[in-house]
C-alpha cells in the first residue's frame, strides 16, 4: 500500500491506494506473462522447424538418390544398347563380305553399315549428355527447394522470436500501465 499511497499522495483513501497495487501488480503480472508465452511459442517455432529441417533434407537426399538411380539405370540401358548395335554392325559387316560380292560395292556397303551403326552411336551419346545435363540442372533444382524451405522456417523462427517483448519493453508497459491507473484514479 506504500507505493500506492506515495504516488496518489492527493488522494487519501486507502481503497484507492489499494486498487492502485492491485492494478499494478496484475499489468505486472500479465507483462511478464504475455512476455513468457511469446518466449515459449518461439521456442515451439524453433523445435518444429528443426523437425521440418530434418524432414526437408531428407526429402532432398531421397529425390537426388532417385536422380542419381534413374542416371545409372540410363547409362547401363545406354550402354547395353550401343553394345547391342556394334554386334548388329558386326554381323552385317561379316553377312556383307560372306556374300562374296566384289569391288567397290562390298566397300560401299561396309562404309554405309558402319556409318549407319556410328550415327545410332552418336544418336545414343547426345542423348545420353542431354539426360545428364538434365540431371545436373535437376540435382540444382532439389538443392533450391530445399534451400527454400529452409529459408523460410528460418524466417519463421526469426519472426517467433521478434515477437518477445524485451524485458525494456516489458517494464516500459508497466510503467506506461501504471501511469494509466493513475491517471484514471487521480
Amino acid at each position: 500500500m506504500c507505493v500506492g499511497a506515495a504516488l496518489l499522495g492527493g488522494v487519501n483513501t486507502a481503497g484507492a491506494a489499494l486498487a492502485f497495487n492491485v492494478g499494478l501488480g496484475l499489468t505486472v503480472a500479465n507483462a511478464f506473462t504475455q512476455r513468457a508465452a511469446a518466449k515459449s511459442a518461439a521456442n515451439q517455432t524453433y523445435n518444429q522447424a528443426l523437425l521440418a529441417n530434418q524432414s526437408a533434407e531428407d526429402d532432398k537426399r531421397r529425390k537426388q538418390a532417385a536422380l542419381a538411380e534413374q542416371k545409372r539405370a540410363k547409362e547401363v540401358q545406354d550402354a547395353q544398347n550401343i553394345f547391342a548395335k556394334n554386334i548388329e554392325a558386326l554381323r552385317a559387316n561379316r553377312a556383307i563380305i560372306a556374300s562374296e560380292r566384289a569391288g567397290t560395292t562390298i566397300g560401299l556397303l561396309l562404309m554405309d553399315n558402319e556409318r549407319q551403326a556410328a550415327n545410332y552411336r552418336e544418336s545414343i551419346n547426345q542423348s545420353l549428355e542431354s539426360f545428364r545435363r538434365q540431371y545436373d540442372r535437376n540435382i540444382l533444382e532439389t538443392e533450391a527447394q530445399f534451400q527454400n524451405r529452409r529459408n523460410d522456417l528460418q524466417s519463421n523462427i526469426n519472426q517467433a522470436y521478434n515477437q518477445i517483448p524485451t524485458l525494456g519493453q516489458t517494464l516500459l508497459n508497466i510503467g506506461t500501465g501504471a501511469l494509466n491507473q493513475y491517471a484514471l484514479l487521480r
